[in-house]
Formats: structure tokens, C-alpha cells, sequence
């Protein structure tokens, strides 16, 4: 928690002493709740996939032709090339990867709402937002595309929702 919080002082500067503790609560409920562990374990075999397929198109002379190359085995080219042809095969696994992240922010957020008052997360995720100049409603379709956080209106209302039920 240390060193998050150390990387981001200027978030810290306008945020009491308990608005840390608070702020601190949904990182310690990743922790908890194993989310970094499933993400490392996630990220590995992901990367292991897509390591196993560079192996096969290695040898493949359509691999380096189609991109007007020579078709011999250049293995720093191929590296390079499978890395710039990748972003264009994995793209439809952004709103995947996003929605997977944004599940883990909503229970580390109840975590820390069952820690805490639900009240003082909510005054925190404001003033974080307000000092980092976010707005509160981005666009909800790209949010939900790209973000790996849900926006903090979204957040609100789940922590609203998640106090009303217990």
C-alpha cells in the first residue's frame, strides 16, 4: 500500500489521513480476494498463447511475404512484426479484459465497503475525481470498451446499492 500511494502523492495531498485508509481499503481487497493473482495467472497464459502462436508462424513464408518482406527466417523480424500484427488480432479481447477488471474493481470496492462506511469511499472516489480533473460520466460505450476502472458514477451507485442491501 505504501508504495502505491508513494507513486501517487499528489492524490494524497487533498485526502485526509482516514480518505487514504479509505482509498487504501479496495487495493487490500484485491489482495484479499485474489484478483492479482488471478490476473498474473491470466496475463501468463495469455502471453504463453500468444508466444506458442509466433512459433508457429515463424516458419511460415506468408508470414513475412505478406508484410513485402523476404520470405527467409529472421528471427528478431518475426519478433518484431508478430508484435506490431498482434494489436489488430487480440483487439476483440479489450471489452473482455475491461469487463474482467471492472468485475474485480466492483468486489474490491464492496470489500472495502463492508470495512468502512460506504459513505467515506464515495467521498473519497469524488475528490479523487474532482482533483484528477475526470469527468464523473465519461462516454459510457467507450468506458465500457476501454476503461479497466468503471467510472466513479458507476462505482457510486453500486457502493449505494451494495449499502442498502447489507
Amino acid at each position: 500500500v505504501f508504495f502505491f500511494f508513494a507513486s501517487r502523492r499528489r492524490h494524497t495531498r487533498y485526502i485526509s489521513v482516514t480518505g487514504v485508509q479509505t482509498c487504501a481499503l479496495p487495493i487490500l481487497g484485491h489482495f484479499r480476494l485474489k484478483h492479482i493473482t488471478k490476473q498474473i495467472i491470466q496475463n501468463s497464459l495469455f502471453f504463453l498463447g500468444l508466444l506458442a502462436v509466433l512459433g508457429w508462424m515463424i516458419d511460415k513464408t506468408w508470414f513475412y511475404t505478406g508484410m513485402n518482406l523476404p520470405a527467409e527466417r529472421v528471427d528478431h523480424i518475426a519478433l518484431v512484426l508478430f508484435m506490431l500484427v498482434t494489436p489488430v488480432f487480440t483487439f476483440f479481447l479489450d471489452p473482455l479484459m475491461s469487463y474482467i477488471s471492472r468485475k474485480h474493481e466492483f468486489e474490491a470496492d464492496n470489500f472495502a465497503a463492508e470495512k468502512r462506511d460506504a459513505q467515506k469511499l464515495i467521498s473519497a472516489l469524488i475528490k479523487l475525481n474532482r482533483e484528477n480533473a475526470s469527468t464523473l460520466t465519461p462516454d459510457p460505450l467507450h468506458s465500457m470498451i476501454y476503461d479497466s476502472h468503471p467510472p466513479a458514477s458507476i462505482r457510486i451507485s453500486n457502493l449505494l446499492k451494495e449499502q442498502q442491501t447489507s
